[in-house]
């Protein structure tokens, strides 16, 4: 089997979420996962393309007034219809920062995979405040996890 596509879409506005990022890369790039091509879009750009050719899918998103960020918000409008059946069932990880009130974009998330079908591989990763070393450590964790649910032959 060829190599599989973990497609990360994510909105990076501020360096705790930049931090955050990076460190799901480094998880989804650790050198013991073989096989598995990391293809990282920011959410304005992200296309319904992009989501049919992946296997697996990382959302990063802040949470504004209590939602997921506009721009990810656009990308779940613009590939929802085209990836609707062709999707279903495929793994996903998200990951979720702010400063109070996540639970809206949490559960906005919850509900707008669960609609398309996707396959959560762990429950939401949620951040507060300035990431830590250890939800830093947990966004690794959740990019590893995700990008070895993927691995051929796994």
């Amino acid at each position: 089997m060829g190599s599989r596509r973990l497609l990360v879409v994510h909105h990076t506005p501020s360096p705790g979420m930049q931090a955050m990022l990076e460190a799901c890369l480094a998880g989804a790039r650790d050198p013991d996962i073989t096989g598995v091509e990391v293809v990282l879009r920011p959410a304005l750009v992200a296309s319904p393309v992009d989501v049919l050719e992946a296997d697996a899918y990382l959302l990063g998103t802040p949470a504004n007034i209590g939602y997921m960020s506009g721009a990810l918000k656009h990308f779940f409008d613009q590939i929802y219809y085209p990836c609707l059946d062709a999707t279903q069932g495929r793994p996903f990880a998200a990951y979720v920062h702010g400063n109070e009130g996540l639970e809206g974009a949490v559960r906005a998330i919850g509900s707008i995979s669960s609609a398309l079908g996707w396959e959560a591989v762990a429950p939401t990763l949620e951040v507060m405040g300035a990431p830590d070393q250890e939800a830093l450590e947990s966004c690794r964790e959740l990019g590893a996890v995700l990008a070895a649910s993927i691995m051929p032959d796994a």
